[in-house]
């Protein structure tokens, strides 16, 4: 699922096939004929007419499929008049047979998209609540999101971001539970829910990620499950203060952030590495803010460890600070983008772990007047 301010999935490489598998049972029904007119009788090819309303079951609705295995029995019948002893009676009752089997079949498979279509639009209003759209733009900010889920039926996963303006500048959350499934979705939403509140609340980045701590520990408490007795995650915070000019950052054992700029990418390494969420009673909360210059004009990237462990055919990792450092200062929905098809192509179209990341750029004067004169 790809994000520019709201939700959106890619879609499948495959989905002209798709398309095209759709005609298969009349492919298969003409070839069928074909070959039971121009052959002799005793290979009797007309023996594999039922298998065509039995494809369509899987495919088609119920009567499409009942009207081609119509089909079928009339193409028996009619050969009977060219070809005679072709066991017409026995082959028409087997295509009466799977028709009256496959039009149940697809009967029974409709419902069954219907219940996932419905449980899709449940899942998707819980994202828009977990991973709710973000502003295009927070004070002088350009920010855009991007997340795409490992499967392709999966809506929400245990990768988390917000970015909310207060009075203490932008902040900006992005972090990763441990695990999947439902368990580690809860525990990033408590995650998320917390950071909401706490970002208007507490005066320092410190302040959050306590209270985010506590959560955290809470959660876990509350939630455990059986393979899993304790919840922790990576997270990154980051402000940008009202002035801009700096950003703070407060990385808890999470990938480091990228700076693109013109000459080229700086890897935001922490100083001092703080603990993970819910880990910190266990190697000591020690957390350390480190505060870096941020120009207008240059472009930082957020992300989950997903990105940067997305591997190619040979088990190579994606070469994010090379890739960031090839990539121009542009708008950071087209760094997004380009991000979105390099992992694809990378990974050969198919990804191993979720990924979020959040792009963001502070405005030059000259940007900011093309961006209210477009806005």
């Amino acid at each position: 699922m790809i994000m520019s301010g709201r939700p959106w999935r890619r879609r499948p490489a495959y989905s002209g096939r798709w398309e095209a598998a759709r005609l298969s049972p009349v492919v298969l029904t003409l070839l069928v004929a074909g070959l039971a007119f121009s052959t002799p009788r005793e290979i009797a090819f007309s023996r594999l007419l039922p298998a065509a309303p039995a494809l369509a079951a899987a495919m088609w609705p119920v009567l499409p499929t009942l009207f081609l295995g119509a089909v079928c029995l009339l193409l028996m019948i009619v050969l009977s008049f060219f070809h005679t002893d072709l066991g017409t009676p026995y082959t028409s009752a087997a295509i009466i047979a799977v028709t009256l089997a496959a039009a149940y079949g697809s009967h029974i498979r409709l419902q069954r998209e219907e219940t996932l279509f419905q449980v899709r639009l449940v899942a998707d209003a819980a994202q828009k609540v977990l991973l709710r759209p973000l502003p295009r733009r927070i004070g002088n900010i350009e920010i855009e999101s991007l997340y795409l889920a490992a499967q392709e039926q999966a809506r929400i996963g245990g990768d988390f971001y917000e970015a909310v303006g207060t009075p203490h500048g932008v902040r900006l959350l992005i972090g990763d539970v441990r695990g999947k499934g439902l368990s580690a979705v809860g525990a990033a939403a408590a995650v998320i829910g917390c950071f909401r509140e706490a970002a208007y609340d507490e005066p320092d980045l410190k302040g959050i990620v306590r209270r985010l701590e506590t959560t955290v520990t809470r959660h876990s408490a509350a939630f455990a499950v059986h393979d899993q007795p304790e919840h922790f995650a990576t997270a990154i915070l980051a402000e940008i203060p009202p002035g801009g000019g700096r950003l703070r950052l407060l990385n808890c054992g999470h990938p480091p952030p990228l700076i693109a700029y013109a000459g080229g990418v700086r890897v935001l390494e922490p100083t001092v590495p703080s603990p993970p969420l819910n880990l910190a009673a266990l190697v000591g909360a020690c957390y350390r803010v480190d505060v870096v210059t941020l120009a207008p004009g240059e472009e930082l990237l957020l992300y989950t460890d997903g990105v940067s462990e997305t591997r190619d055919s040979t088990g190579r990792f994606f070469p994010l600070p090379e890739w960031m450092g090839r990539q121009s200062t542009e708008h950071p929905r087209q760094l997004l983008d380009r991000l979105h098809l390099d992992l694809l192509r990378h990974s050969g179209g198919r990804l191993d772990d979720d990924i979020a990341a959040l792009a963001l750029r502070p405005l030059t004067a000259r940007q900011r007047g093309v961006a209210d004169t477009q806005g």
